[in-house]
């Protein structure tokens, strides 16, 4: 039973084109596929066994075609005692806790809370060769994977002059400063939510709080300018012109 729930919320998820919020879309067609394999074995496995040998493995009989009384019976209360009952409630409850967790709960994406849980920028980003690459692309198709990775691996101050970025993704607090900065955060997925590594741009913007809630969606347009705050280890910040409310994509992942 238990297995079923999580065939059927695998398959309900693909439909409703949610599974996504799990796994990389690459991944789909194969989880999907074997899905509808795994449910293909379990009613073939419901339909082959003989109801007789289904009760007898549940009431602890055991029947021989031999002489004498060919009947041999498991402990008394086996089945049917305190232990059986215990293991019993166990299951439903395993299986309840399943029914609500996969298909009752809506699908929700990783928030702020997992991004605090792991390091911002750091393995997320691109690798130092693929943002050399980006130096020489058009930056107005860049998005906060790119703008994160070129800010971590710094091309020099001079290469941010004059640009104009637009990022969209969840509001995370800065750690460091989180009267004055928030971040504009999306999660990279290369395999897996398990996997899943945050990234963001800061933005400069005393007051956030008061128009933006944490893990609430936005788009933030502007420039990067130095950060005010001498002592932080971010040296620039996203000064935007605009912050505005924004969705949830339908992939709110990068991948």
């Amino acid at each position: 039973m238990l297995s079923l729930t999580g065939i059927a919320a695998t398959l309900g998820l693909a439909l409703t084109g949610k599974l996504e919020l799990y796994i990389h879309p690459r991944y789909v067609p194969f989880t999907v596929g074997m899905a509808v394999l795994a449910a293909a074995a379990s009613v073939a496995a419901f339909i082959l066994v003989p109801p007789e040998a289904a009760e007898g493995a549940a009431d602890g009989h055991s029947h021989t075609d031999g002489g004498g009384h060919g009947h041999t019976h498991g402990r008394p209360g086996a089945g049917t005692g305190s232990p059986g009952r215990l293991r019993a409630a166990g299951s439903l409850l395993a299986v309840l806790a399943a029914v609500v967790g996969l298909l009752v709960l809506p699908p929700a994406a990783l928030s702020s809370e997992a991004a605090r849980q792991r390091d911002l920028n750091l393995s997320g980003t691109l690798g130092p060769a693929m943002t050399s690459r980006l130096v020489e692309e058009d930056p107005s198709s860049f998005g906060v994977r790119e703008w994160a990775s070129l800010l971590r691996r710094s091309p020099g101050d001079d290469y941010f002059t004059g640009k104009t970025a637009t990022v969209t993704g969840f509001v995370t607090a800065a750690k460091d400063d989180p009267q004055n900065v928030f971040y504009v955060t999306r999660f990279v997925v290369t395999c897996c939510t398990v996997d899943a590594q945050p990234v963001g741009v800061p933005v400069y913007r005393p007051g956030w709080q008061e128009q933006h809630a944490v893990d609430s969606w936005v788009t933030a347009t502007g420039e990067f300018t130095s950060n005010p705050d001498g002592d932080s280890k971010v040296e620039l910040l996203l000064s935007p012109s605009a912050v505005t409310a924004t969705t949830e994509p339908d992939r709110p992942y990068v991948h």
